[in-house]
């Protein structure tokens, strides 16, 4: 009889537990199948908060506080938008940008965008690289910037040939947490979070040159032409890799993976406005030309570990993006003259491929030691992509939208109406920007 009651007692707790456990595992399930999914759009978002990037929000909080602040509200739905359309063109066509524009447009308008995109991308690379090694320098002063620069150029070069695809998604996908840095730092020093959130929702415009031109520079550095071309290249690679079905569940991953991407890119970039913000506006410091400046200014206010941090940042960042740039340039060039590509290849089956990054990398790596410097390769860069990027928009737009290329999966109103408003949006910012290069004294 005892022993009945006791057994029936505990059959009574096993079966509380195992309901337990069934209530709990489907949100432990999803949470696990959210963080599964993410990749190409979570590396494309990462990768546009590179260390040029960095540079522009620290100007951005340096010289005008939290006056920016609001256009991470309005960079975010924009950026998803035109990447979200990349990504779907790359799923149903099973090629990049640069192919699918070979296929069903005339060359010329391939060859406009490759005439315009070396040049920016080289130059963008070259940036990038100059910003890890003068912070490398600031990190290890005994070491001179050119060591850190070779080093890292090196380093990037040997990872991007001999790691096979999935090592190199996986890296790039785990990087990407270098960026919490950044979600860090504001809370080492005293916040105005009433000022913070009146900024961030009550836009503030001033109709100088300065305030415009760092709007237009924002803008240009959120939504650049190569992250397009990157975006659906990446696409192709993890279809291939995972044999995926295009269907209405693989579509709608791949938007998650996408607004997740780009929403943690605007957090990152609207994080980096509100450190410079509070810190060196507050500071008295108003002016930053580099990453290294920014990290050097935060030192003496904001202390040792803010400042640590945001230097192994920008390296981190670095090391992220240059394999996005370089690579994003190569897959253009082996589509556009039909060269066998990818990062799933080994070297000696995509030589072209390779060697293009190894250029690119080369060519950035020179440019710092041919006169040119890191700013004016960084304006020269900016004036390209904003040439570029409306020209893309529309032919991105258009391919979306036809039922040729696309199938049913065409675009639908809201993907419409924010594509045309970035479009709009960047067009003006093109001409913005034009004017004041043509303007200046």
């Amino acid at each position: 009889m005892h022993v009945a009651q006791y057994s029936d007692a505990n059959f009574n707790q096993y079966n509380q537990l195992l309901n337990t456990m069934k209530a709990t595992k489907p949100a432990s399930n999803k949470i696990a199948r959210f963080f599964k999914i993410l990749g190409p759009g979570l590396v494309t978002g990462a990768s546009d908060d590179d260390p040029s990037g960095i540079a522009t929000y620290s100007q951005a909080g340096a010289a005008y506080g939290f006056s920016t602040l609001w256009t991470a509200l309005i960079t975010f739905p924009l950026m998803a938008s035109i990447q979200e359309m990349c990504a779907r063109i790359g799923l149903v066509t099973s090629h990049g940008l640069a192919g699918t524009i070979k296929a069903n447009y005339s060359k010329p308008i391939l060859y406009l965008m490759l005439l315009f995109s070396f040049p920016a991308i080289v130059m963008n690379i070259g940036a990038d690289i100059a910003g890890m090694g003068a912070v490398g320098n600031l990190l290890f002063p005994s070491i001179h910037a050119t060591f850190f620069c070779i080093g890292f150029t090196v380093l990037l070069l040997v990872s991007i040939i001999y790691l096979p695809y999935r090592k190199i998604a996986s890296v790039l996908k785990y990087l990407c947490l270098v960026l919490l840095v950044y979600l860090i730092v504001p809370f080492l020093s005293k916040q105005d979070w009433v000022a913070v959130l009146k900024a961030t929702f009550i836009p503030t415009i001033k109709f100088d040159k300065d305030f415009i031109s760092i709007l237009v520079a924002i803008l240009g550095t959120t939504i650049s032409p190569y992250l397009f071309f990157w975006q659906a290249n990446m696409e192709v690679e993890d279809k291939k890799q995972k044999h995926l079905m295009v269907n209405k569940r693989v579509i709608d991953e791949m938007k998650k993976d996408v607004d997740f991407g780009m929403l943690f890119s605007n957090v990152v970039m609207f994080f980096l406005i509100l450190t410079t913000g509070s810190v060196l506006f507050n500071g008295g410091i108003h002016q930053i030309d580099t990453v290294e400046q920014a990290a050097e200014a935060l030192k003496p206010l904001a202390g040792n570990f803010a400042y640590l941090l945001f230097a192994i940042g920008v390296i981190g960042t670095g090391l992220l993006a240059i394999p996005v740039l370089s690579g994003s340039l190569s897959y253009i060039f082996t589509e556009t003259f039909g060269w066998s590509q990818g990062l799933d290849k080994k070297f000696h089956q995509a030589k072209a491929f390779y060697i293009i990054i190894a250029i690119s990398l080369i060519l950035g790596l020179a440019i710092n030691y041919l006169g040119l410097s890191p700013i004016k390769a960084l304006i020269y860069s900016a004036i390209l992509y904003g040439l570029t990027a409306p020209i893309l928009i529309v032919i991105i737009l258009h391919i979306s939208n036809n039922k040729k290329i696309m199938g049913k999966h065409t675009n639908g109103k809201i993907s419409n109406i924010l594509g045309f408003a970035a479009l709009a949006l960047m067009s003006v910012a093109a001409v913005v920007l034009v004017y004041m290069q043509l303007t200046e004294k």
